[in-house]
């Protein structure tokens, strides 16, 4: 599997798949081959506890020779993302309007999208600072809808940093004429802007190398992950984010007994031929579907096996 061969791997597909047994695997295969890896778990459910039947949480914790997993609470993460916004404005804001500005902070933890800014926050830090501490980086995303945004958030952050900046800049030249006889004043948050635009930009030329990051999505021989994965990949081509591997998973054996399974396997045929004429630019990797649920190292190792391309 081609993709094994880069620093950063993220796996996303819709939910349900088997994304994070996927991800478990991939990371486990990377440590079997001496690469000290880190899993990541950005998906809200956090399976990966009961994969390896152990509690992770939000400490990296070792797993295995060479392995090591971690699993970030988006809430959590918002909780620190608000604290660290109230820290950055704090002498910046009048005494008086500070009890009113964190009210509003407060409210917004609850609004769209501020889980997700603080997921991707979280995520710059890792890729940023755990790399130098690790030869690989395996993210098991959330959904396919959430992998998208926190993907493309670079791009957006970075357009609209970019505005922030140009104002702050203004004002901070209106109040220098105004207050200092045309002497530079300092604006803490004109610093803090133009540091995390240039932590954006440095994780956004990371994940745009095709030579350090790769993207796998998992999907199964079905409709609608087949339609799913189609529109996720057009949608990460716009952000020149190119998925060059896909895991179908769940794949009936060819021997198959009994006339009902008999029946889902001609089945499932058309969507395999659907999936070779939707991805035939993509990597297919089959595995196929196991009579048992993986949770266990044993059944993991098993599973990492069938990591081989089918053309």
């Amino acid at each position: 599997m081609e993709v094994l061969n880069k620093d950063i791997i993220f796996i996303g597909g819709k939910g349900g798949v088997g994304k994070s047994t996927s991800a478990a695997a991939v990371a486990w295969k990377a440590a079997e081959e001496g690469y000290t890896t880190l899993l990541i778990s950005t998906d809200p459910a956090h399976n990966l506890g009961d994969i390896f039947n152990r509690n992770i949480g939000g400490k990296t914790t070792k797993l295995a020779d060479r392995l090591y997993a971690l699993e970030i609470d988006p809430e959590i993460e918002t909780e620190k993302y608000i604290a660290g916004v109230k820290e950055n404005i704090k002498g910046t804001v009048h005494s008086g309007m500070m009890e009113e500005v964190h009210r509003q902070l407060d409210t917004a933890k609850a609004s769209p999208g501020a889980d997700e800014a603080a997921l991707f926050d979280k995520l710059i830090s890792i890729i940023l600072e755990e790399k130098e501490h690790f030869d690989k980086l395996i993210f098991d995303t959330a959904p396919t809808g959430h992998t998208i945004r926190l993907l493309s958030l670079p791009e957006l952050m970075g357009v609209w940093i970019e505005g922030l900046l140009k104002k702050r800049k203004k004002t901070k030249e209106n109040y220098s004429q105004l207050l200092n006889d045309g002497e530079p004043i300092e604006d803490p948050i004109y610093d803090v802007l133009k540091e995390r635009q240039e932590r954006f930009s440095k994780a956004r030329d990371i994940l745009l190398d095709d030579s350090k990051t790769g993207f796998i999505f998992v999907l199964n021989p079905e409709r609608l992950p087949v339609l799913e994965t189609k529109k996720a990949l057009e949608l990460l081509e716009k952000y020149h984010l190119h998925v060059k591997t896909l895991i179908v998973n769940k794949v009936l054996p060819n021997q198959t007994d009994g006339e009902f399974f008999k029946q889902r396997k001609e089945h499932e045929k058309q969507y395999l031929k659907l999936i070779e004429d939707t991805f035939k630019k993509q990597e297919l990797i089959m595995v196929p579907f196991f009579p048992h649920d993986i949770t266990n190292i044993e059944q993991l190792e098993h599973f990492s096996t069938f990591y081989h391309s089918e053309r």
